[in-house]
């Protein structure tokens, strides 16, 4: 794992869409998986920009939903459908036939992750994974468990999870999650993790620690060839010893 500890937010999000840029250049036909919440907000905005400057470089882009809440309407303005379509889907002009995303709200929400795991199926392996880091260090809602899944799959929410800033502005709360699995996760080419906020230090320093446990989903990224860490500064405890 490249670890790079960025003094700002700021500069997290601009060497983010970067690396992004990077990828896109290098196949523009790239499937791109992205999550959601404050830490890619920014960097999206940034690709915004840019797809202002040279809209021909993202013509062919592919995108995959990571998750979304279940149980809400797809509309609902704290929904992952309503953050992607604002800040990504909409902003870099990404067609339909372009875009993969979990329904928020399907009649079968087993039949809805056999969907999507088909689809993925077919177009995959992602290319690029965006990921942030949970409080609880879930991936997704891969959530702290016992066991951990491969595939698509309905998740029980943590309670940490149903503490995120997006639920608190929900009326209807979510039911449960809708998230793509860590071997879904795992066999992403290219894997980008975006950890920015001092709430974080304390998980930030269990990941950091090298020690993989399904009590802390986001340490099997451990075990992935090409995964690039961008952390803030400010996420981090002092500590006495390099990384």
């Amino acid at each position: 794992m490249k670890i790079d500890i960025l003094n700002s937010y700021g500069e997290l999000s601009l060497k983010a869409k970067d690396i992004i840029i990077q990828e896109i250049k290098k196949n523009q036909n790239l499937l791109l998986c992205t999550a959601t919440g404050g830490s890619p907000t920014e960097t999206y905005e940034l690709l915004g920009k840019e797809y202002q400057e040279q809209p021909k470089l993202f013509a062919r882009l592919r995108i995959i939903k990571l998750d979304e809440w279940g149980g809400i309407p797809m509309d609902h303005p704290a929904s992952c459908e309503s953050y992607l379509q604002t800040h990504l889907i909409q902003p870099l002009q990404v067609s339909g036939s372009r875009y993969t995303g979990f329904n928020s709200n399907p009649e079968d929400p087993i039949q809805e992750c056999l969907n999507i795991q088909d689809k993925l199926n077919k177009e995959g392996p992602i290319d690029l994974c965006i990921l942030g880091l949970g409080m609880n260090g879930h991936l997704a809602f891969n959530e702290p468990a016992e066991f951990l899944l491969p595939n698509c799959h309905i998740a029980e929410l943590s309670a940490m999870s149903l503490q995120h800033q997006m639920v608190s502005e929900m009326h209807i709360k979510p039911a449960y999650g809708l998230t793509l699995g860590m071997a879904d996760i795992l066999h992403s080419k290219m894997i980008l993790i975006l950890i920015n906020g001092s709430q974080k230090r304390t998980i930030v320093k269990q990941f950091l620690s090298g020690k993989i446990s399904n009590l802390v989903p986001a340490s099997f990224l451990w075990l992935h060839q090409n995964v690039i860490c961008l952390i803030e500064k400010d996420a981090m405890e002092e500590m006495n010893e390099p990384i």
